[in-house]
């Protein structure tokens, strides 16, 4: 009898999407064929090696209307000339052409929403371009019978507009299992530096980020460490030269999981400083936040529900109060020479790891995807 196949999209380039990767290996633990369909930039990595096919897509356009207009529109074909027994749609953005797909073929249909995708700041302050957002949603989402989201607060504020259920499987990553801890001179790194860390494939506006590497000012003999991809990077790049921080300041480009890990697991704090500017900021479960307890980093954080909630419960880290770059400063350099605290938080972390482990999360996946399969019997 030959394998269910499974076509999950989403618009990224794939390389760091943590998410849609676990998905497919649960599916793959099911005894689906799966086929991740993304796209490919002209900056992005490799594909490393992965358990399952992938196609991302060349595009003429890799933003504005006509982009998401192109994608869109090759999406739905690739999906239609597919062979699929289940689509799984991540985002808003490769909602509609996944439902339209969903009810021609008569195939189920899993949605995955990673956030709340008409409050991004991208989205709030561009009305015309909010509101056909937010209509694809409101025509298909009340019709979908499989969704899931990041945390609690968000399926709630779906099931309120809504009155659909969204289940909830939070962005745990796999636990990572390494050999030996690379030395920091081997990926360039100060042996004489703590090492502050933030990483992210969204360093956007309003995250806190600008007035991050303005408090480099304040602090000596920390480097503040900054990982990843994201629309601000321009503005903190100019903002290091304009206050001389070059010293202060490294930026690295986005990199694979793997390494990725190599550099959080050497750094001696992360941060997490969103802004409670906009609903989708406001009840964010970033990936990172997951990353740092793993690798067994505390965390220094702006005081939003879902991170508070984990950083008080398990006791790794602590908050800021605003986001004045002097303040910053303070908190980062109370954080890493209390000693006592600093040590307290490594230990609660091991507690945490434990705890937060995608074994336990992928759970609410296996039970969705086995309902739909013994549905489909």
């Amino acid at each position: 009898m030959p394998k269910k196949r499974a076509l999950i999209s989403v618009i990224n380039d794939l390389v760091t999407d943590q998410r849609v990767d676990k998905t497919a290996r649960v599916l793959i633990e099911l005894g689906y064929d799966v086929l991740l369909v993304g796209r490919q930039k002209h900056d992005s990595l490799r594909m490393p090696d992965r358990p399952y096919p992938t196609n991302r897509m060349r595009l003429l356009w890799e933003k504005g209307p006509i982009f998401y207009a192109e994608f869109n529109t090759r999406l739905f074909f690739i999906l239609l000339w597919q062979k699929c027994d289940l689509l799984v749609s991540n985002d808003l953005d490769t909602l509609l052409p996944n439902y339209l797909v969903h009810k021609i073929k008569q195939v189920p249909m899993v949605f995955d929403s990673h956030e709340y995708f008409t409050e991004t700041p991208e989205v709030i302050h561009r009305p015309f371009v909010k509101r056909i957002w937010k209509r694809i949603e409101k025509s298909i989402v009340p019709r979908l019978n499989y969704c899931i989201t990041v945390n609690e607060s968000i399926a709630n504020l779906f099931r309120q507009e809504y009155k659909v259920d969204f289940r909830v499987v939070r962005n745990i990553p796999r636990k990572k299992e390494f050999g030996s801890k690379p030395e920091r001179h081997a990926l360039g790194l100060p042996e004489d530096k703590q090492i502050v860390l933030l990483q992210g494939a969204g360093i956007n506006i309003q995250r806190g980020a600008e007035e991050l590497v303005e408090a480099m000012q304040y602090l000596d003999d920390i480097l503040l460490l900054i990982i990843g991809d994201g629309d601000v990077l321009p503005v903190l790049k100019a903002r290091v030269r304009e206050l001389h921080l070059e010293e202060k300041v490294k930026f690295i480009p986005k990199q694979t999981l793997e390494k990725l890990f190599e550099f959080t697991s050497l750094s001696d704090l992360g941060v997490t400083l969103d802004k409670d500017t906009n609903i989708n900021y406001r009840f964010s479960l970033p990936n990172k936040l997951f990353d740092y307890i793993h690798a067994g980093l505390p965390i220094l954080a702006s005081p939003l529900p879902e991170i508070r909630k984990i950083i008080e419960h398990y006791g790794i880290g602590c908050f800021i109060e605003n986001h004045d770059p002097r303040h910053i400063a303070s908190i980062i350099s109370s954080a890493l020479n209390d000693q006592f605290r600093y040590n307290t938080w490594k230990e609660n972390l091991k507690v945490a790891d434990v705890e937060l482990n995608w074994e336990k999360e992928k759970q609410v996946l296996i039970e969705l995807f086995t309902l739909i399969n013994d549905k489909g019997k």
